[in-house]
């Protein structure tokens, strides 16, 4: 009776807190940000306990008996049984790349509220099923990557489709989450320095925990923790002192040395770097996030940012397009993310002991990244809407002014930070003032802006950073599938120079990516393929759903699959439009020939998705044809 009053009060909470933000309550008031944390907090806790245990028992059928790929496909390479709070390191770490940290950023040119709509109901109602219902499916056919499952669920013209599609997206995601990377840690060699520090510490966590003192994760733990605080303490002294020349890095040299770090990765066991670095940068993601709550709570910041501003009918500074489609498209991985699918078809079904860990993992990894979503679209909004878009933009403070949005601080938050923070588009920057912003408020902390402004810029690259290492090791089972259809000794997992051979492949795709592009023609693809593969991915959610007999539980992804690909078919359309008018305006001509092409790029992956769609729903009226010619006990 308690536990029911207790989620009767919680549920209570949560609609008052959602009410006040969407100003239903009080709509001439500021919002103070304290609103939007319990909101999230309380929506999200009621959503696990139900939605997700809902979707476990009904939909699912979840088996604690069920033997894991991972028990019988063991090899110490990719199929490893791994402790539940260490893979949910590794998952967490793996999905939460620039998504939740850049998105709700830019996303935040349009108000807060259209954001905190989408954060909150996008990432428990969508994300969060769509990894959950992934992974499962996975861990039922032996580790299998979406593009097989996609095969053999709806046929080989769908199956084939979606391969290219997934292979090319991983790639552009790939390099647009390695360009913030770069951008991120170009001549900051306090920030490489850590991170650097961060792969031994992982090779010695991976041997500790497997080798030295198996299973004893407690104490790996502790190591890695005080060994990480003594890395981000110890990177402060490296400007200045004669270690500086090693991490002062130009960007050409961080492609080649993140190219390096992507293949040794890829290819050595995943106990050994990948599932211990992840699980290790989790402990700075997850705490600087609490630590971040810990601020908004002494300081109790009001946002300064409207509800909603003059450029969700299009036209605003940052990004051009309107609210629908572009929003959905900008803030991905914080609310729903087609990388997730490969994350939660890859490395991780490959490691999950029991399928008891599946809601914890797919479910409850999704809602923490929503809650640091939420976070960053905190941080966005308390800074004074003019200094938000005199970071985020080009344009002269007066013009700024004609838009109504006339600047305030930014002259004093440059002097604070150390460093002249305007004119600094892509995101990262001014999620750094804001994060140390907050972060100075809390008490002890004041005077320090110039120190969480620099330790902000290192917790976004690494945060990132782990996305891309999964990622390529994603990509290479991805390309090893696909390249067993011509040479056949390349699909089998265990073949060391086809593992080499495939990983050698998606490093050198991403690394000339990031080498060649920049961020205004990496990102607007990265945006709209992820999105199409989220679409895709509930799509192949569905027809399991369908193919295992509960068809009438398929809306839990059919809805969230119309919308997505009513979204992305939309942003496809505005996309190559764009390019194709600003190949037209070009004034060179291989920039001409780079607008063009990302036209082509672009609406090739929206074709392959309509090939996909198509398949898919070709498969549904079939089964339910020959459901229908069935005895009713045979039906299912």
């Amino acid at each position: 009776m308690l536990k029911k009053i207790a989620w009767i009060v919680l549920s209570i909470i949560a609609a008052v807190s959602i009410a006040v933000v969407a100003g239903i309550f009080n709509p001439h008031e500021k919002v103070n940000a304290l609103w939007l944390i319990t909101a999230a907090g309380c929506f999200y806790a009621i959503t696990y306990r139900f939605y997700a245990s809902f979707l476990a028992a009904k939909v699912l059928a979840l088996d604690h008996d069920y033997v894991t790929p991972s028990h019988s496909l063991k090899d110490g390479v990719d199929y490893h049984p791994t402790n539940r709070w260490v893979l949910f390191g590794h998952h967490f770490a793996a999905i939460a790349g620039a998504g939740p940290l850049i998105g709700p950023m830019l996303a935040a040119q349009f108000g807060y509220l259209p954001g905190f709509l989408w954060i909150l109901i996008g990432a428990a109602l969508g994300g969060a099923v769509h990894d959950m219902v992934i992974l499962a499916a996975s861990v039922r056919r032996g580790g299998k990557s979406l593009a097989r499952i996609a095969r053999d669920e709806i046929g080989p013209i769908g199956g084939l489709a979606a391969s290219f599609a997934i292979i090319f997206i991983i790639i552009v995601a790939l390099a647009g989450l390695g360009l913030a990377v770069v951008n991120a840690l170009t001549h900051s060699p306090w920030g490489t320095f850590t991170i650097a520090v961060t792969i031994p510490i992982a090779l010695l966590m991976g041997l500790y925990l497997y080798r030295i003192r198996p299973g004893r994760v407690g104490e790996v733990s502790a190591i890695g923790f005080f060994l990480l605080l003594a890395a981000v303490i110890a990177g402060r002294f490296i400007p200045g002192s004669f270690l500086e020349p090693l991490f002062d890095l130009t960007k050409n040299q961080l492609v080649i040395s993140m190219a390096l770090y992507g293949f040794i990765a890829s290819v050595l066991p995943v106990w050994m770097l990948l599932c211990p670095r992840d699980y290790l940068s989790t402990y700075m993601k997850i705490g600087t996030v609490l630590l971040l709550t810990v601020g908004v709570l002494f300081i109790a910041p009001v946002l300064q940012m409207p509800a909603t501003t003059r450029f969700i009918s299009g036209g605003g500074p940052i990004i051009p397009g309107k609210l629908f489609p572009f929003m959905f498209i900008t803030i991905a991985c914080g609310a729903i993310s087609g990388f997730h699918a490969l994350i939660s078809s890859g490395t991780t079904p490959k490691m999950i002991m029991s399928e008891k860990d599946i809601p914890v993992i797919g479910f409850g990894a999704m809602l923490t990244e929503g809650f640091v979503a939420m976070m960053a679209l905190i941080a966005a909004t308390v800074l004074i809407p003019g200094d938000y878009f005199a970071i985020n933009t080009k344009l002269s403070f007066d013009a700024l002014a004609a838009l109504g949005f006339p600047v305030s601080r930014i002259g004093e938050l440059s002097a604070l930070v150390g460093t002249d923070v305007a004119g600094r588009p892509g995101g990262a920057v001014s999620l750094a003032v804001g994060m140390a912003s907050i972060l100075t408020g809390i008490p002890g902390m004041r005077g320090l802006m110039a120190y969480w402004y620099n330790f902000a810029l290192m917790f976004e690259a690494l945060f990132i950073l782990t996305t891309v290492d999964t990622g390529t090791r994603v990509a290479r089972f991805l390309l090893q599938e696909l390249g067993s259809r011509v040479y056949r000794p390349l699909g089998q997992q265990r073949w060391m120079p086809g593992i080499i051979l495939t990983s050698l492949l998606v490093v050198a795709a991403w690394a000339y990516l990031i080498h060649s592009g920049n961020i205004s023609t990496i990102w607007p693809m990265f945006g709209v393929s992820n999105q199409l593969l989220a679409a895709i991915a509930f799509g192949v959610g569905t027809t399991v759903i369908i193919r295992s007999g509960k068809a009438r539980y398929a809306w839990t992804t059919f809805i969230p699959m119309v919308f997505m690909f009513l979204t992305t078919f939309t942003a496809s359309w505005d996309l190559v439009a764009s390019f194709r008018a600003k190949a037209s305006l070009a004034a060179t001509t291989a920039e001409e020939i780079t607008y063009k092409v990302d036209a082509a790029l672009v609406f090739l992956m929206a074709v392959l998705a309509v090939i996909v769609l198509a398949d898919m729903v070709y498969t549904w009226l079939l089964y339910f044809a020959e459901s229908r010619r069935l005895p009713s006990d045979q039906a299912t």
